[in-house]
């Protein structure tokens, strides 16, 4: 072994952004900037950890192909509209790239579910590197039982089999680093393939490369779908494309993020499972997939809504597994170190059994934007919306855990405004859809209700702005949707007033906001600053009239990006360091529709003058 080395294990954990998203749309690894992948879950985003690394320690494993002592990136990019990644160090007198990807489609031919080629490169100089593979099942981070299959390698544990296969042949063996030499020209390919409960199928590196350029052709054939008039469209495309990768092929459902118990307050206890659908979340993203001309996305998400919701109905999940299944119960990983000290570990989530009345409105809405598109819903589709509907005409004065998914239930104003939306596009979809008429009425009837009660119970004359809850006097940032749903003017002086406070009193620090003041939500621990509270802003902000407010708050937004365009849910102030689970499919969903709404904005103009608050506004 080269003098100098210094293997994963003793080395601390990358900061979150450093991290790079390779996904395949059936689950993802994250790779930090020295070639480690330090996380993957096998055979899809909720299966169990095969490198857990990232939260699990050096003990859990990881698989990592880089420079064989420290060095420097030069350069580390995603290949334009693809999912490639590279990464270039400075090694020596000369340069080693790492360009890795995994192979999205796979259908149709005979290929492993899970394929990850990586190739290491180099340029002017031979470059010492390393080849470090040390897979761990699971919570008990289970050694393989190991065996070579021809030029490759196998591991194996039960039903779940993994390869990996090298150009040219290597000697590799888990656990133990092995120290490669890279000569410029000749290339070094290793390609990992994964089966569960199905055969094991090799393939050559060569042929591995070729798919991984097919599958670039692919992603880029999809983005130059999109339409090319965006503002900041290469930000809105990476971002989509970060949205179409978190997206469960199989079944058309976004996961949150691809990871668990990265925390929101680091060594603290705020760790939470991320790994699977909530419907709000995805139906935020469909409503962007819509507004960038991609339909099928929003289809197959709302059919398989229908699929996994049925055994619930009329009640919505406020969360679901991929497969729409009930998510497992919260629990704890037992000596899961957790990222720098943050434990406990969680897999599962306590989320899953609340009511959660503002759900409702996003996937009404999300229903709506489809019909808006020129498609039509099918019969049980709007079988389903209407029994949705119905809920919230039904329930909507009870208390609930609200967007923030706070463990004490309240009247949250926010999810009284969705509420309010839910019934308002159900109605609106009515309009070319049957629907009896005492079910309009009812609609109506407790739409208008929820109006006077928000009205008069949500809204703090001294704020000059509605509250977090009905009687509080805290802010909450989510309440920034109030100028996107027309249950007031956008001219409203209720509506500025709330855009204001929430701009002014949540604000931590720049174009960054809290999504309620800090230490109001009953955990221990720090709060921080809610990336997409700042995106809903700029729809805010453009919604009103104010479109160079929005987009000088967007271009500061693109500075909190990590180096490959990647948001967390969560950002440190003081610090700048990407927090929470990574990425978050909420924060680029948020993004995109802030793009949107920019590119929609009206023409600029002035705040109307103030009025006395006993002045009623009107709404529509």
């Amino acid at each position: 072994m080269t003098g100098g080395f210094e293997p994963t294990s003793v080395r601390p954990p990358a900061p979150i952004s450093e991290y790079g998203l390779l996904g395949d749309t059936r689950t993802a690894a994250l790779v930090a900037g020295d070639g480690g992948i330090d996380w993957l879950c096998v055979p899809r985003f909720d299966g169990e950890p095969l490198f857990g690394r990232l939260v699990g320690g050096p003990e859990a494993g990881t698989f990592r192909v880089g420079p064989a002592r420290p060095a420097t990136i030069v350069q580390r990019r995603y290949r334009q509209h693809t999912a490639t990644l590279e990464t270039t160090w400075a090694v020596g007198g000369g340069r080693l790239t790492l360009t890795e990807a995994m192979v999205a489609e796979v259908s149709g031919r005979l290929l492993p579910t899970t394929l990850i080629v990586r190739r290491l490169s180099a340029e002017d100089t031979t470059g010492d590197a390393v080849v470090e593979f040390d897979p761990r099942l699971g919570e008990g981070h289970r050694r393989p039982r190991v065996h070579h299959r021809g030029p490759g390698l196998v591991c194996q544990w039960g039903s779940l089999a993994v390869s990996l296969g090298s150009s040219p042949e290597l000697t590799i063996e888990p656990g133990r680093p092995a120290l490669i030499r890279v000569r410029p020209g000749r290339p070094v390919t290793l390609v990992l393939a994964v089966a569960y409960r199905e055969p094991l199928i090799h393939v050559e590196p060569a042929w591995a490369w070729e798919l991984l350029a097919e599958d670039e052709e692919r992603w880029r054939a999809w983005t130059a779908e999109i339409d090319g008039s965006l503002p900041f469209r290469e930000e809105v495309v990476r971002s989509l494309l970060t949205l179409r990768l978190l997206t469960y092929s199989p079944s058309r459902a976004p996961v949150a993020a691809p990871t668990t118990s990265l925390p929101e307050d680091p060594g603290g206890v705020r760790n939470w499972d991320y790994r699977y659908v909530w419907p709000r979340d995805a139906s935020i993203g469909v409503s962007a997939f819509l507004s960038v001309g991609k339909p099928d996305e929003a289809r197959g998400f709302l059919a398989w809504l229908m699929h996994a919701s049925r055994l619930q109905r009329p009640r919505l999940p406020a969360l679901l597994t991929v497969h729409g299944r009930v998510v497992p119960a919260e629990r704890e990983l037992a000596g899961w170190p957790g990222y720098l000290g943050s434990v406990p570990v969680r897999i599962g989530n306590g989320a899953a059994g609340q009511h959660q009345l503002d759900g409702y409105g996003w996937l009404i809405d999300a229903a709506w934007a489809f019909v808006q598109a020129g498609q039509r819903l099918y019969a049980e589709t709007w079988r389903a919306v209407r029994g949705f509907a119905d809920v919230v005409a039904r329930c909507w004065q009870e208390p609930d855990a609200g967007i923030w998914e706070v463990r004490q239930p309240a009247q949250h104003v926010h999810s009284k405004l969705m509420g309010w939306l839910a019934l308002d596009r159900a109605l609106r979809i009515a309009d070319t859809h049957p629907l009896p008429r005492r079910q309009r009425r009812r609609w109506r009837e407790a739409r208008e209700a929820i109006t006077a009660e928000v009205r008069s119970s949500g809204f703090d004359p001294t704020a000059a702005s509605y509250m977090r809850t009905y009687g509080s006097t805290d802010l909450d940032a989510a309440l920034l949707v109030l100028p996107l749903l027309d249950m007031e003017s956008i001219e409203s002086p209720r509506v500025r007033g709330t855009i204001d406070a929430v701009r002014d009193e949540l604000s931590a620090g720049g174009p960054l906001l809290y999504r309620y003041p800090p230490g109001r939500d009953g955990l221990p621990g720090t709060e921080v600053a809610f990336l997409p509270c700042s995106f809903w802003m700029v729809q805010a902000l453009a919604r009103t009239g104010r479109r160079s407010e929005a987009i000088e708050l967007f271009e500061a937004m693109l500075g909190y990006a990590s180096p490959l365009g990647l948001y967390a849910e969560e950002l440190d102030p003081a610090t700048g360091a990407q927090i929470g689970n990574y990425p978050q499919t909420l924060t680029h969903a948020a993004l995109v529709q802030a793009a949107l709404a920019i590119r929609d904005a009206p023409p600029e103009c002035s705040p109307p003058p103030r009025v006395p608050l006993s002045s009623p506004s009107t709404a529509p």
